[in-house]
């Protein structure tokens, strides 16, 4: 296999669930049918990854110092939603009506992997939760075992400091991911949340 093309499609590979026969056909479908998409999406990988960080309060992915959604008046402050990633604001957003604010921890607690707390930043967000006066936070990791025990860590964060820990479960597999969960079930789970 030519070198260049050889290096499309291993850099195909990088992308979750693309393996190598599907990474050689995209690959092969840029170059024999869609060169102009193919600058197209060059152009915005380049831009994007040049352009996009983390949003200085709340940790999503935004073009800005502050993403959109901090800046907005309308948000309810005394709920947060924290969630693991970017991908499930925008799973949140899509699926339902939430009007309160995201926190994005940008993984989970995993002490087999050397993920605690200082590594998901979780000292910020206990100095958010006093100065915005939360009063109810959101628990909206992922079902997994390790979302689980984040959960569990940042309900107790909670209850130190006087503030409701609600937990969505209802409708979501066991192990499964926010982001890739259909918008009724989502939405069903967010508005049908307890207590944790």
């Amino acid at each position: 296999m030519d070198t260049e093309l050889d290096d499309l499609v291993q850099a195909l590979r990088c992308l979750p669930g693309v393996g190598g026969k599907s990474a050689r056909r995209m690959a092969l479908h840029l170059l024999e049918r869609d060169r102009e998409g193919a600058r197209r999406l060059a152009r915005a990988v380049d831009a994007a990854v040049e352009n996009i960080g983390h949003c200085s309060v709340c940790r999503t992915l935004t073009s800005a110092e502050t993403c959109e959604r901090c800046l907005d008046p309308d948000r309810d402050d005394q709920v947060l939603c924290v969630v693991e990633s970017p991908g499930d604001v925008m799973a949140i957003e899509a699926a339902t009506d939430f009007n309160g604010r995201f926190h994005v921890l940008l993984g989970r607690l995993s002490p087999l992997d050397g993920i605690g707390p200082e590594e998901l930043g979780l000292d910020r967000l206990e100095e958010r939760l006093r100065q915005q006066g939360t009063e109810e936070l959101i628990l909206a990791t992922n079902t997994s075992v390790e979302g689980e025990v984040t959960a569990h860590y940042l309900a107790e964060m909670a209850g130190r400091l006087g503030i409701r820990a609600t937990r969505i479960a209802q409708g979501i597999p066991s192990g499964g991911e926010l982001e890739y969960t259909d918008a009724g079930t989502l939405a069903h789970a967010l508005s049908g949340r307890r207590d944790y």
